[in-house]
């Protein structure tokens, strides 16, 4: 029987993604074949399970008196499984009602399928100075909550291009250097773990470090009131359609979000 039907699924993942991740001459985009061999890692990552890495589903904790998560405990875990100088390899998991703030990958691409739980993932794309407007004035309107003197001038426009539910029966979700690499993700209904592959990994050395973004919208102009012999208010307007332009301010790691590491259960990796 051949080697690889022998493989376990996440071993043949690592291997597909070291293929599909493998650089170009000097280090630059990824080698021909990059569409092919995505897809192909898509197929797989389609298939993998949270059983496949030995991870069972977490419950939800039992209604507690504020606080309801203990300080120590951070809301968010990490696995890892394996690294190279291609990509990286490991299983995020998230305690119910927790989110990774929105923030980027510079330069890199990402890859991330749901194990158990709902994630309701928000993708961005920045705009470039000068770009034209969406929908919005090219000067930044009124926040809610206000701004702080300075913060004005480092406000950065963006276009809110997406946000949905991504389940374990939903595609993985695609992320790349051009486009939605802006994203938030937040654990919905219940704790949530997903699968994430980065390629290639962080690394501030080589210009390729997290940022973390506040997404700000316009302030909601006051209701009108009713008119003389009008009747009642038709109630708070929808949400603006998607895509539409917003605003980003960068922020330093938000004090109530950290990450801790917890041991890999699954098959042993060799990518």
């Amino acid at each position: 029987m051949p080697r690889d039907n022998m493989a376990t699924l996440i071993q043949r993942i690592a291997r597909q993604a070291r293929l599909t991740f493998r650089r170009g001459g000097g280090g630059g985009a990824p080698e021909a074949g990059f569409p092919e061999n995505l897809q192909q890692l898509q197929q797989l990552l389609s298939q993998l399970r949270a059983e496949d890495l030995n991870i069972s589903p977490r419950r939800a904790a039992l209604p507690s008196p504020p606080p309801a998560r203990p300080p120590h405990l951070p809301p968010v875990t990490y696995m890892h499984i394996c690294e190279t100088a291609e990509f990286s390899l490991g299983v995020f998991l998230l305690k119910s009602g927790t989110s990774i703030p929105l923030h980027d990958h510079p330069g890199m691409h990402g890859v991330l399928k749901v194990l158990y739980g709902t994630l309701r993932i928000s993708c961005l794309d920045p705009l470039p100075p000068g770009a034209p407007a969406e929908a919005q004035p090219p000067a930044p309107p009124r926040f809610d909550p206000p701004l702080r003197p300075g913060q004005r001038a480092a406000l950065r426009r963006a276009l809110l291009r997406s946000r949905a539910e991504y389940t374990e029966a939903s595609a993985p979700c695609l992320l790349s250097p051009q486009r939605d690499n802006l994203h938030q993700i937040d654990a919905v209904g219940g704790p949530a773990a997903f699968l994430d592959i980065l390629a290639p990994p962080y690394d501030p050395d080589d210009g390729r470090d997290c940022h973390y973004y506040r997404l700000l919208e316009p302030a909601a102009p006051p209701p009108a009131g009713p008119g003389p012999g009008a009747g009642p208010s038709a109630g708070p307007a929808a949400a603006p359609p998607l895509p539409r332009e917003v605003w980003l301010l960068e922020t330093p790691q938000a004090a109530d979000f950290w990450c801790e590491g917890e041991p890999y259960p699954g098959p042993k990796v060799t990518p």
